[in-house]
């Protein structure tokens, strides 16, 4: 929407960063079995502009999990406006970790507590 743009008519790019925020706590919520949070962003790299009317898909997939920790692979690609070709926009590594009732890290499902 023409709200989340920068003066050049751009996508911000910390929007886009939320949206793969949410895609990349799907798959990573599933593996804890609850609720997650976010603790680093690593490799973000941003190939290529999204304008205001660019259809985007976001894909995530978990690609390390530890004992609390889980690593998931995210990246974002546009379909511009009329066009029928798709063009991958940015990508990064997010980092989750599974967090218990009482707000700190707890094992994932399987995994030995401390």
């Amino acid at each position: 929407m023409p709200a989340d743009t920068n003066p050049e008519g751009d996508i911000f790019g910390g929007w886009l960063l939320a949206q793969m925020d949410i895609a990349g706590a799907t798959p990573a919520f599933a593996l804890a079995h609850g609720r997650c949070a976010t603790v680093a962003v690593d490799a973000m790299v941003f190939h290529q502009p999204v304008s205001v009317g660019d259809e985007v898909s976001i894909y995530a997939r978990v690609v390390r999990a530890g004992r609390t920790s889980i690593r998931v692979h995210v990246e974002a690609w546009k379909r511009p406006r009329y066009a029928e070709h798709v063009i991958r926009v940015t990508e990064g590594v997010f980092t989750y970790v599974a967090i218990g009732p009482d707000g700190k890290p707890r094992p994932l499902p399987g995994q030995p507590a401390a």
